[in-house]
């Protein structure tokens, strides 16, 4: 497959290659450096990562639900 860069350093590509990635308007894609080139994967949030803070948030804050949080619309104002 090949993919076009653009005056922009930019790259597009093709819906189901990002549709099979998993990914998403607003993720990142990790680059990893190999001896046959760069490898390209989703960036994922490793959630072990996240127990560290537990103690930091308030009692009776309910969870947060990445995924609700993912899916709901929001202006594009705020991505600025």
């Amino acid at each position: 497959m090949i993919v076009k860069i653009t005056s922009k350093r930019q790259v597009t590509f093709p819906a189901r290659v990002l549709d099979a990635m998993g990914v998403k308007p607003g993720d990142q894609l990790e680059l990893t450096e190999s001896p046959d080139g760069y490898l390209i994967r989703p960036r994922r949030i490793d959630y072990s990562r996240l127990g560290t803070l537990q103690s930091k948030i308030p009692q009776g804050v309910p969870p947060f639900d990445i995924g609700k949080f993912r899916e709901t619309t929001y202006d594009p104002a705020l991505r600025d």
